[in-house]
């Protein structure tokens, strides 16, 4: 499948590799923004508590406004979600508004300090190689999505739900 047939990939992506925290933060919102403009139907995030993900700034909650709808779905994968609730606001009240396409997951024990940190969609995916350094690579080879989204399932495969929309108190 060439990158055309998953849906081209917009020239505003980058491919190759990234270095440092505004390059990963930049990357997120540059995904944000293509997701949005193409209309990709699925992603998958995953990260052990998304820390340096700029998840509650407003263009990127903008930008998922702008992608959620019918038949998207997008699910997240976390060892846990404690930074998620204290750091992203807007996030988390996005999240709340989109449960219907948003499937929130938490790590099991065997996958506990192992979780990957990438972004895969069936266009165009990133992972950090290194979290502590924020470097990584970035690219649309079908192979290293395919590769990649593998790795997501055998990870989500061992998680069980996380992250509920809305917390019932009795």
């Amino acid at each position: 499948m060439t990158s055309e047939q998953a849906g081209a990939v917009p020239s505003m992506l980058p491919e190759g590799r990234f270095s440092g925290r505004s390059e990963f933060a930049e990357l997120v919102r540059q995904a944000m923004a293509a997701a949005a403009a193409q209309g990709w139907r699925e992603m998958i995030w995953c990260d052990p508590d998304f820390a340096d993900w700029p998840l509650g700034e407003r263009a990127v909650t903008q930008a998922l406004n702008d992608w959620a709808g019918s038949g998207r779905k997008l699910t997240l994968l976390a060892e846990h979600y404690d930074i998620v609730l204290r750091k992203h606001a807007r996030f988390v009240t996005w999240r709340r508004t989109w449960a219907h396409v948003v499937e929130c997951r938490k790590s099991g024990a065997a996958s506990a300090g192992c979780l990957p940190s990438a972004f895969w969609s069936p266009a165009w995916v990133f992972e950090r190689l290194d979290s502590p350094r924020c470097t990584g690579v970035a690219g649309a080879d079908m192979a290293h999505c395919r590769v990649l989204k593998e790795r997501l399932n055998e990870h989500l495969l061992a998680s069980s739900a996380g992250f509920p929309a809305t917390v019932l108190g009795l």
